[in-house]
């Protein structure tokens, strides 16, 4: 009975992980779309009124701790509103992809070797598109760089 339980307790596990990384996606999704920074309880209210399932809302902490984590991955910036923080987007859709591939990038022990593996992957349209994006980029350099 033990590793059928170990099995169940590691789906269990799998499945709130998937959740978690939903209702991250849900939270940008709703930041994205105000424009603004929101508050803890007004991204709860937008979650509630966005729920189709009529599954129970989510508990005001729950939403917290969902805003906290992706404060402290570096896609939400927070400023102190009363005892309460109001939360916006640091970036777009793409912005946070590309922060996401850029830390990636960086905790890679040959970053020359990952760019490579990932260039020699690259389909033919995704490498015409990369290739036109770097010319563009040779043609106008930003002020300041090389």
């Amino acid at each position: 009975m033990a590793p059928l339980r170990k099995a169940r307790d590691a789906e269990t596990a799998r499945a709130t992980r998937r959740a978690h990384g939903a209702l991250e996606s849900a939270v940008l999704a709703i930041l994205w779309e105000a424009g603004r920074a929101l508050s803890p309880a007004e991204v709860r209210e937008q979650l509630a009124g966005r729920n189709r399932e009529g599954a129970d809302e989510l508990a005001y902490t729950t939403v917290v701790t969902i805003l906290t984590r992706l404060h402290d991955k570096g896609a939400l910036s927070r400023e102190r509103e009363g005892r309460a923080y109001r939360y916006a987007p640091v970036a777009d859709e793409a912005g946070l992809a590309a922060r996401r591939l850029t830390a990636m990038l960086d905790a890679a022990a040959d970053r020359q070797a990952v760019l490579s593996r990932f260039v020699a992957d690259l389909g033919d349209h995704d490498e015409r598109l990369l290739r036109g994006l770097l010319d563009a980029r040779v043609q106008q350099p930003v002020a300041g760089g090389e």
